[in-house]
């Protein structure tokens, strides 16, 4: 019979990847970040430069906001997160940041169809990633930044849906 090591291992740390244009990050998103920080170790939020959304907010602007509604998030303290903006096919970028974990947030079941898909195709990519599918909170189920977007822009208020610091911000773009 072996003999077990009384050497603890060091298991080595789980990445995950939370991709999205978060134009702009909403307390849906934020959620699904809580989230997944219960599954992985790390959690790279990869925001995607993509134009063809047509963004109210620039990249380096999705970021910041980002990086400070982390940082102003108390249940986000002493945990590791990273936010790194991305403009490339996103499972290239899961690779670059060694994550072993793509997650995707839903809200509703039309979101399931669509997001089925994806997740097909990024195994057909590569089949050592794998997709986790988290729901958002019922709460938070309905929120999208395209409505949020809409709201602020014809001037409705927006602050049960993002954090002071996005209403700030978008209010500054919203200004006539």
């Amino acid at each position: 019979m072996r003999q077990m090591s009384k050497q603890k291992t060091k298991t080595p740390a789980l990445t995950g990847v939370y991709p999205g244009t978060f134009d702009p990050v909403t307390l849906g998103h934020l959620d699904i970040i809580e989230r997944a920080l219960k599954v992985v170790d790390h959690l790279v939020i990869g925001v995607a430069d993509n134009p063809a959304k047509n963004p109210l907010f620039s990249i380096s602007e999705r970021v910041a906001l980002m990086q400070t509604d982390i940082a102003n998030n108390k249940k986000f303290k002493g945990k590791s997160i990273e936010v790194v903006p991305f403009s490339k096919l996103l499972m290239h970028f899961v690779q670059e940041v060694g994550a072993r974990v793509i997650v995707r947030g839903l809200r509703a079941v039309s979101d399931f169809e669509y997001e089925f898909q994806m997740a097909g195709m990024n195994s057909y990519l590569n089949e050592d990633i794998e997709t986790v599918f988290l729901m958002a909170q019922d709460k938070h189920q309905f929120i999208s930044s395209r409505f949020v977007k809409e709201i602020g822009r014809l001037g409705g208020d927006i602050s049960h849906f993002v954090t002071p610091n996005v209403v700030k911000e978008m209010k500054k773009k919203y200004r006539h």
